[in-house]
């Protein structure tokens, strides 16, 4: 007497690979633990390496998948092996933090300011341009130490994408970039 094989019972899995931005990681690991409630055999492992990362392992097909927060270039798209799609899944923003000893307003800002501090223009707390937007609060004549990310981040394309739209200054001398 024969057996017949029950289809199904041996269903093979498959395993999706991504990589790229830290910033939807969160949500993505909720996705994907949701999909794999409903399809266990389906696996998506997710690489959080930063956005950087990201384009360069799409680009190298060592993902099935790679997240950025900044789209890749027309360049980029180009010398890709192959025809890239972006699917926007996450929305965020990027502010501006501040740390002032001794100053407890909330502190208001331009985006020409912005731009102006992260070009070295403006490099004091107590700068006419931001005394001007925040009357009232006593600023310090303290430096202002600029802090940014040196890797392909897609929050700093964020970021430097803003600024060039609020400065022609910043776009002729800077630009926007994701790497």
């Amino acid at each position: 007497m024969r057996r017949r094989a029950r289809r199904g019972a041996s269903a093979q899995k498959s395993q999706i690979n991504g990589a790229g931005a830290t910033f939807p990681n969160p949500i993505y690991s909720k996705w994907f633990a949701e999909y794999n409630k409903l399809h266990p055999n389906v696996e998506i492992n997710y690489q959080s390496l930063g956005s950087g990362a990201g384009i360069r392992q799409i680009t190298n097909q060592t993902v099935f998948f790679g997240a950025t927060d900044g789209p890749m270039t027309n360049d980029q798209l180009v010398a890709a092996p192959g025809k890239i799609l972006h699917f926007p899944t996450v929305l965020g923003a990027v502010v501006p933090v501040y740390n002032i000893p001794n100053v407890t307003a909330e502190l208001k800002f331009s985006g020409a300011v912005l731009a102006d501090i992260y070009l070295g223009k403006i490099t004091k707390w107590n700068d006419p341009a931001i005394a001007k937007l925040n009357a009232g609060v006593s600023l310090p004549g303290s430096d202002i130490t600029v802090v940014h990310r040196s890797d392909g981040s897609g929050t700093s394309y964020i970021w430097v994408d803003y600024l060039s739209k609020v400065s022609p200054e910043w776009k002729t001398k800077v630009g926007v970039a994701t790497l």
